[in-house]
């Protein structure tokens, strides 16, 4: 290897060093990253790097040397501590979701969520000793339930209201909405408001994945979960946006919430280039 590129490979293994480069290739022009001269040297070092998880997810190397550059490209990392580290995980995250994407014959984005993930991988009748007329109960066609049906439309009418909201205030809608999806995804397994609120409040990954500063994020929390204090539990602040949603309250109503509009429209995530 010549001295110049262990020169670059010695600097990239530091997350100041990565920080540096990210840094500088971020205020170039536009096409920086396809005309700077250190970005193939980068790749060389982050398929190395990966190599090892690339594989154990049934990847190759350069798969994973391809998530490094979506997560390196983002303002997220630059901005981070340890630069490296979410890259890191944002590359384990994506490798799992491959995985599960192919086993579930369903996109990766669809293998991100856990309405799809927690599933078992698909399979083929044929590859099963039973025979097929064994599996006919699974496919009887049973009476939905009503209850359960207009529940979910209630949670899914809710989700939808919410997104709106942060739209309408300014906030990009796919950040929106991806936020609103990931924060219902994560209160559905916890066990109350309060918990989820200060799960995800130290959930660094989902500012690394929605592209967000810390205060935006923590701003969005808010609007939907409320106030975590139990002193605010039975008022507006404190029931959040999605609980309103839930109990009836309208989203022409919210629009009026002078609180709730400040928050939003003070913390409106910036689009980066």
């Amino acid at each position: 290897m010549p001295e110049t590129e262990r020169a670059s490979v010695r600097t990239f293994q530091h997350s100041e060093g990565l920080r540096a480069v990210l840094d500088r290739i971020g205020d170039a022009e536009p096409h920086a990253w396809r005309l700077d001269g250190e970005v193939a040297s980068l790749m060389v070092y982050a398929a190395r790097r990966y190599a090892a998880l690339a594989r154990k997810h049934g990847l190759d190397p350069w798969e994973a040397a391809a998530f490094a550059f979506e997560a390196m490209r983002t303002a997220s990392a630059r901005r981070a501590d340890d630069p490296w580290a979410i890259v890191t995980r944002a590359v384990q995250i994506t490798c799992i979701a491959e995985e599960r994407a192919r086993g579930l014959l369903c996109s990766v984005h669809q293998a991100r969520r856990p309405r799809y993930s927690v599933f078992h991988d698909a399979e083929r009748f044929s590859d099963r000793e039973n025979a097929l007329v064994d599996y006919h109960p699974a496919f009887r066609v049973e009476a939905p339930d009503a209850g359960a049906s207009a529940e979910t439309a209630a949670v899914e009418s809710a989700m939808e209201d919410a997104i709106a909201l942060f739209a309408l205030v300014g906030w990009p809608a796919d950040t929106a909405r991806g936020g609103v999806e990931y924060v219902c995804a994560r209160l559905a397994d916890a066990s109350s408001r309060p918990a989820a609120f200060e799960l995800l409040r130290r959930d660094h990954t989902a500012c690394a994945l929605l592209d967000v500063p810390q205060t935006a994020w923590r701003a969005m929390l808010r609007a939907l979960l409320g106030c975590p204090d139990p002193a605010q539990a039975s008022t507006a602040a404190g029931r959040g946006i999605l609980l309103r949603l839930l109990v009836g309250e309208s989203l022409e109503s919210l629009l009026h919430d002078d609180r709730v509009l400040a928050g939003l429209l003070d913390n409106v995530p910036c689009r980066r280039p």
